[in-house]
């Protein structure tokens, strides 16, 4: 191959990338356009109220990053869970978790799969889900926390 075509294929190289790199600049200054959504749809509100009504003693976290709940080394292994977040984290006063709460929709048909590999990895770093596909009652959804502290062999709150 003649040296002056190596020398035009390197310069239009050279161009191709100066123009992708002015390109990608300008896309990042554009100004963002954000706006608010709510931090909870209704249906997850009205789960949040009936947990802190059937268990005043415990402390509710909502739309928790799995990343606060579970860590590990390496990021291929962060990648399994670090944009996966928790409907419902329940704990005692003393900020430990109890249980993490799911509250499955229709969106989650389908999905059931997904679903048990998310609470199979919150399961190995020690944690309980319970899924609720309907609103459970305030003493059904108490005896379940009741049960779960039971079997743990933990205090009952009272």
């Amino acid at each position: 191959m003649p040296p002056f075509i190596v020398l035009l294929a390197i310069a239009a190289l050279i161009l191709f990338f100066a123009m992708l790199a002015t390109r990608q600049t300008a896309k990042s200054r554009r100004p963002l356009r954000l706006h608010r959504k709510p931090v909870m749809t209704a249906r997850e509100q009205q789960m949040y109220h009936l947990l802190q009504t059937a268990l005043p003693e415990c402390t509710v976290l909502a739309q928790v990053a799995f990343s606060a709940l579970v860590t590990a080394k390496g990021w291929a292994n962060r990648n399994r869970f670090d944009r996966k977040v928790a409907d419902f984290v329940l704990c005692s006063q003393q900020l430990n978790v109890i249980a993490v709460i799911e509250l499955d929709d229709r969106s989650h048909a389908g999905r059931e799969r997904e679903d048990r590999e998310r609470d199979a990895m919150l399961k190995l770093a020690g944690y309980v889900t319970l899924r609720y596909a309907n609103f459970p009652t305030q003493q059904a959804l108490r005896a379940d926390i009741e049960q779960l502290l039971l079997q743990r062999g933990d205090v009952v709150p009272a």
